[in-house]
């Protein structure tokens, strides 16, 4: 009996922890959920608003995409963070987004989980002589 070919292990190519295009990738991927969070806080918006509003409120440090705004929301939605309204606005239709008390509350936890490792990445930093100093915001 023939027996079929053993398929062939798919070679995962590590990342480059030397690349700092790396590093702003993964910070910037977690970051997202956390500032659509931070502008819903501020009002409803719909997703091209809440991107843009991510985008200046960071300076462009965070500029999240169609395809990272969307399932976030969705994820949002499904847990109870956000409630979605539909509104037509010159003729076209627009999903606004809302954040309940739940989104809201899951904000200030996010805030707080955010400072606790900003404080400790400012400490390593010290230590490692790179932390700005006080008043400093580096790029």
């Amino acid at each position: 009996m023939h027996q079929p070919a053993a398929a062939k292990p798919v070679a995962k190519s590590t990342p480059d922890f030397l690349s700092r295009a790396y590093w702003n990738g993964t910070i910037k991927m977690s970051l997202s959920k956390f500032f659509i969070l931070s502008v819903l806080n501020q009002r409803p918006m719909h997703g091209y608003e809440i991107a843009r509003t991510v985008e200046n409120t960071t300076n462009g440090c965070c500029s999240p995409t169609e395809g990272t705004i969307y399932p976030v929301l969705r994820e949002f939605e499904s847990g109870g963070y956000v409630t979605c309204e539909t509104q037509t606005v010159s003729g076209r239709e627009r999903r606004i987004y809302t954040l309940t008390d739940k989104g809201r509350e899951a904000f200030h936890v996010a805030v707080d989980a955010w400072m606790e490792v900003t404080h400790s990445l400012i400490a390593v930093g010290k230590q490692a002589g790179s932390a700005p100093s006080s008043g400093e915001v580096r790029a």
